[in-house]
């Protein structure tokens, strides 16, 4: 039976708000990917084992660096926002992602309960020798029609190339794109951490998350050629108007033509807004993004166990220790060298705020509690990740001690440096009292059974195994108990949710 003529306004609905999605979904994913524009099929992530690096920054060889030496700036024409912007980039793609997937599935349901299902999905093996024929007659710069009898008899209004490569976007790369990007979270590979072998590992499925764009990108570079090619004026009164006989219409260009003005309007705003109303553009992106991300991965808890043999030979690092050869991550103070110069020796942490018993905890009364072991994937937040050998001990051995109040929410982890590309007087992050109980929650005296590296935080860091690395403060300093993390710095729930608008949960 011949499909009915025309394009619902459902089908036409869904084309143009899915330009608009995916268009943000790029640019922001290209933000993101700044950050860390290294890809890997090794979850290591090892420095030279990168298999595409889009920045080819030399790496130092003859000094401490960290992997924001890594790091990429592009324009805000290309990136959203730009510009150095991780934070805003990663809430304008989880915003958009939801809004995404809402716009495929209302796509499916006007699709399937009609006939135009027709038009995308192949009912004959007869597809493939009609689609190879119609792409060596373009190869020969011709313009082929619709072969009978398999799509004319029909009614469809694509050739049997363009049905097949319209199926595979929407059935096939699609779905993938949506795979590989739950399989980047660290929330989500905590508890099932056999997703991420589906895809080899986290960085293979970073890998085929960025050739699935890069497949989106050349879509609409050939899509864009076939409108021209089949007579532009036809092809927008079939996406505008609907019409697929027609001969086209002035009327259907100025539209579509309108309709894209918008779309390239509504990217310069929020280019604009993110740029030069960094806090505005991030507490409304969090208004629509945080109550989402907190509902579906919040609640979610590590079960993670890594045998040894999955140790990362060489485990990367992200920020620079509070000393003075690293003057802008140095605290106020010299307090931290003068521990470090005499091995910690005196080192106390700080444990007071809304409990009943403030602490002061030297490294041999931590060491004297019971002792977890554990072997987890870091995931840090530009991308790279490295699995590590953490031991210390539970931080519910703590709260059993100090016995938080019941007005206790939040706890704020500080720590002995600054933030380098903040004026904050020190770095802190806040978890809620949920994550400080969880199992799986330590903090950290040892890496790879030796006392922690300085680089990595020594003497004493937490480890929250379903959050990104930014959470999981270095060189700890004290834990205060608060009701509300909002009283704390700028409200927002750490330094880089302060002034980097990274988002609070760090879940994904």
């Amino acid at each position: 039976m011949a499909v009915e003529l025309g394009f619902p306004i459902g089908v036409r609905l869904a084309h143009w708000f899915n330009l608009l999605f995916i268009s943000l979904l790029a640019r922001s994913g290209l933000a993101i990917l700044s950050a860390h524009p290294k890809l890997y099929w090794n979850i290591h992530a090892r420095p030279g084992s990168q298999w595409l690096d889009l920045l080819r920054k030399p790496l130092p060889k003859d000094r401490m660096w960290c992997s924001t030496e890594e790091e990429g700036e592009w324009p805000s024409w290309i990136a959203l926002p730009g510009r150095e912007c991780l934070g805003l980039g990663r809430y304008w793609h989880f915003a958009t992602a939801p809004l995404w997937l809402t716009c495929g599935i209302c796509y499916l349901i006007v699709l399937f309960s009609s006939d135009q299902w027709q038009r995308l999905v192949p009912t004959s093996w007869e597809i493939f020798p009609c689609a190879w024929n119609t792409m060596l007659a373009y190869l020969q710069l011709e313009s082929p029609e619709p072969e009978p009898p398999y799509t004319y008899e029909l009614g469809l209004p694509f050739n049997a190339l363009q049905q097949l490569t319209y199926f595979s976007v929407i059935f096939l790369l699609t779905p993938m794109q949506i795979l590989t990007g739950i399989a980047q979270s660290p929330s989500i590979l905590g508890r099932f951490p056999w997703y991420e072998r589906v895809f080899g590992s986290r960085q293979g499925a970073r890998s085929l998350h960025f050739i699935g764009l890069v497949s989106y990108g050349m879509f609409f570079v050939i899509h864009i050629t076939m409108v021209f090619w089949h007579n532009v004026f036809k092809e927008l009164d079939k996406m505008v108007l609907g019409r697929d006989k027609s001969d086209g219409s002035w009327d259907a260009l100025w539209l579509g033509l309108a309709i894209i003005g918008s779309i390239f309007t509504f990217h310069v705003v929020a280019t604009l807004a993110s740029v030069y109303l960094r806090r505005f553009t991030h507490r409304v992106l969090s208004f629509w993004v945080d109550p989402l991300r907190t509902m579906l991965l919040h609640n979610l808890h590590s079960v993670q166990h890594y045998p040894e043999s999955k140790i990362s030979p060489y485990f990367r690092t992200n920020g620079y220790p509070p000393i003075s050869a690293y003057s802008q991550a140095k605290g106020d103070d010299d307090t931290y060298e003068r521990l470090l110069a005499n091995e910690f020796r005196d080192y106390r942490l700080e444990v007071f705020g809304l409990v009943q018993q403030p602490l002061k905890l030297s490294l041999e009364d931590l060491r004297a509690m019971p002792k977890q072991q554990q072997i987890t994937l870091h995931n840090c937040i530009q991308g790279w990740t490295s699995i590590g050998k953490w031991g210390g001990v539970r931080l519910a051995e703590v709260l059993e001690r100090c016995k938080p109040l019941p007005e206790a929410r939040y706890l704020v982890f500080r720590s002995f440096g600054k933030h380098e590309k903040s004026e904050a007087p020190v770095y802190y992050e806040c978890i809620d009292l949920k994550v400080a109980r969880h199992p799986q929650t330590i903090l950290a005296y040892e890496l790879n059974d030796q006392t922690l590296p300085l680089q990595h935080g020594a003497p004493l860091r937490p480890r929250f195994e379903t959050k990104l690395g930014f959470k999981m403060v270095k060189f700890l300093r004290s834990i205060e108990f608060v009701a509300d993390y909002r009283t704390v710095g700028e409200g927002m729930g750490g330094v880089r949710e302060d002034h980097q608008q990274y988002d609070m949960g760090a879940e994904i």
